[in-house]
């Protein structure tokens, strides 16, 4: 990596030095004298929604699928090749899905009869097979009923593609009631496809249930927690905000399938497997084994927006489903319990160990509140039927917490009859933040710099809660990650930042995607089963969230802000709490340019900092094989006087760093 920086170092040296006898000329002025606009703290955030596999097989570091027979398909992620069902071994024996009750939830479980020990087995096969690593350790768990104690040994076993065994361990079914097992393997190769293999030493019948296997390497190695490296990239963005769970994935095809926050809560084995939304939503994508076992659900949202630092915001149902599917309505006379609903959250997040949701929190292990100070009304409703249902939430809200910062939406486009209806109403009510989407292509995101320019300042704040450049005419799926879009983006992000004092929280959306399991590009972070990585666009949002400064100051070409003249742009802030003057610049154009930075009041000091992001192939991508191909670099900079001269190349974005004397 070290020497990659160098060489990378060396290339911009030599185009910087190439560029100075032709870049055109540009001369700007920074008022160091006066903040224009406060920036939040919550103004560069993530948003989370469990599309492209990302909670299931993903983020959540689970590697079993189905690992408790709950899909509609109670086998599903299973196989038996030995079994009577599938070959000739006819006396080998049999999996069969079987059911306690019907009136209790998570309670199918596998009937296993072993005929033949020497021969029957069962293998899961993962999420598109499951990574391990060679040496690393991994936790298993299962429930198992021994009838009659006939079942002498449970043999658990990684395997690869040629049946190689991997890694093993064995579990002594000690009970002919239901009793809690754990083991540990450690993988002797490592293997991005493996399975997991289970066979039996003695003849007869076992209950299995909840098979489970997590690696014991997780972020903070929490048992049975989330997956390092994918908190990594999210904690090194410093995010001030995470908005859960969705998306559309809050509302639902259908009212019985929205997501519910309370079936996400409490023991894992106790929480409802769902049909995912996704599974079913694009016909070019579809993904019949997507499930959510809510392994993560809000208590671990909560509790990774503590581990980084940031606000967590959820979205709740507004008893509305999606109205591109079903949009079906709860009628007004029964929105009661989806009010509560909210109500209980806050309750759950910040409320006292004495109250019911508040001792739950306790009970699973965080005593001390969450200190939620947002929570979302909907996701991109629109139209009448949601704002009087918008109306009854709000003002139940702020009746019981009126600190709670409630956030309205939009809809799904950011212009509109609807789109103009919902923000004239949302008005008339004081809404205080209101959720604006737009899913564009690159031209669009460098022609809206100036969107938010003529906000009315005293109308509700804005929340810019999902965007991304999606290229004209690129093949779906990585590609649509390319230099292109990134630099749109950063380019349209000046002018959020410029605007601060009306856009208070911005994310990228979606936020990740399994490579092989995705329903909707583009995304931010990619991974596979053993690694992951940041796109370009995830380097522009992280050179915005970790220098956004404190406040807005001015920065102009002739009093004008640089909104594209030029193909350039730019945004200016300080830190107050660093000393630091931090300039953001985008140069959208083929040429290099040369830029004079005139500092008007106090002075900076003479070293400083710049970050520069750019490359040659508009078209180009990260990729797994090489996922820092487009990343930042860093360099020393010095500054003679108040003037600062920066040399853009081409297709670049710089972020200048000085500290204030």
């Amino acid at each position: 990596m070290k020497n990659n920086l160098i060489k990378k170092s060396a290339v911009f040296g030599l185009l910087l030095s190439s560029f100075l006898a032709t870049a055109q000329k540009t001369n700007l002025t920074v008022d160091l004298t006066k903040s224009v606009a406060k920036i939040q703290p919550t103004m560069y955030g993530v948003f989370f929604e469990d599309i492209n596999f990302a909670a299931d097989g993903g983020l959540y570091a689970e590697m079993v699928k189905n690992r408790s027979f709950e899909f509609n398909v109670p086998l599903m992620g299973w196989s038996q090749p030995n079994s009577s069902t599938q070959s000739m071994n006819k006396d080998s024996g049999i999996a069969l899905p079987m059911q306690a009750s019907a009136d209790r939830l998570n309670d199918d479980f596998c009937r296993v009869t072993i005929n033949n020990d020497k021969v029957y087995q069962i293998i899961n096969e993962g999420f598109r097979g499951m990574g391990i690593k060679k040496d690393a350790k991994y936790n298993l768990s299962l429930k198992a009923a021994n009838h009659d104690n006939a079942i002498k040994k449970i043999i658990i076993q990684f395997i690869d593609a040629n049946k190689n065994v991997l890694g093993e361990t064995m579990i002594v079914p000690s009970s002919s009631d239901w009793k809690d097992y754990s083991a540990q393997l450690t993988a002797t190769a490592a293997e991005a496809k493996a399975q997991l293999k289970i066979s039996f030493e003695g003849t007869g019948i076992i209950d299995l249930d909840m098979i489970s296997l997590f690696p014991e390497e997780t972020w903070k190695n929490r048992k049975n927690g989330l997956r390092k490296d994918i908190v990594q990239l999210l904690y090194d963005l410093k995010p001030g905000f995470i908005r859960f769970p969705g998306g559309c994935i809050v509302e639902g095809m259908t009212l019985d399938n929205r997501y519910q926050w309370k079936k996400t809560v409490g023991p894992i084995e106790d929480r409802e497997t769902m049909i995912n939304r996704w599974n079913v939503e694009f016909k070019q994508k579809q993904a019949p084994d997507y499930f959510q076992s809510f392994g993560l659900g809000f208590f671990e949202y909560f509790q990774l927006s503590e581990d980084l630092g940031a606000q967590p915001l959820p979205i709740l149902s507004c008893g509305i489903a999606c109205q591109y599917n079903s949009g079906e309505l709860v009628p007004m006379e029964e929105l009661d319990p989806y009010v509560q609903d909210a109500l209980d959250l806050i309750e759950f997040a910040n409320g006292a160990v004495t109250t019911k949701w508040g001792k739950l929190r306790a009970d699973m292990g965080h005593p001390n509140p969450f200190n939620l100070k947002f929570i979302g009304v909907g996701n991109e409703q629109w139209g009448p039927q949601y704002i009087e249902r918008y109306k009854v939430f709000a003002k139940a809200i702020k009746s019981k917490y009126p600190n709670i910062t409630i956030v309205s939406g939009a809809g799904p486009s950011p212009d509109g009859a609807m789109f103009d209806y919902g923000w004239e109403e949302l008005k008339k009510m004081n809404a205080e933040i209101v959720d604006e989407h737009y899913y564009k292509n690159p031209e669009w995101f460098k022609e809206n710099a100036a969107r938010y320019d003529k906000y009315d300042r005293k109308g509700p704040k804005v929340f810019a809660g999902e965007y991304a450049a999606h290229p004209k005419g690129v093949e779906d799926g990585f590609k649509e990650n390319n230099w292109l879009a990134a630099l749109s983006e950063s380019a349209f992000m000046t002018g959020l930042e410029r605007n601060a004092d009306v856009v208070h929280l911005t994310s990228y959306a979606p936020l990740m995607a399994h490579v092989e399991a995705y329903q909707w590009a583009p995304d931010m972070i990619w991974f596979d089963n053993l690694n992951s990585y940041g796109t370009a666009n995830y380097y522009v949002q992280k050179m915005y969230s970790n220098n956004k400064g404190t406040d807005v100051l001015s920065i102009t070409q002739d009093g004008k802000a640089l909104t594209g003249q030029n193909d350039l742009y730019a945004t200016a802030a300080k830190d107050v709490k660093q000393k630091e003057l931090i300039v953001k610049l985008v140069n959208t154009s083929a040429k290099a340019q040369e830029l004079t930075i005139n500092l008007s009041g106090k002075g900076v000091k003479s070293k400083g900092e710049m970050i520069i992001l750019t490359h040659d192939n508009l078209e180009d991508y990260n990729t797994l094989a090489e996922p820092t191909k487009i990343s930042p670099v860093e360099k020393e900079y010095k500054v003679s006087g108040k003037k600062a001269e920066v040399n853009m190349p081409a297709n670049s974005f710089v972020v200048l760093k000085l500290k204030l004397k």
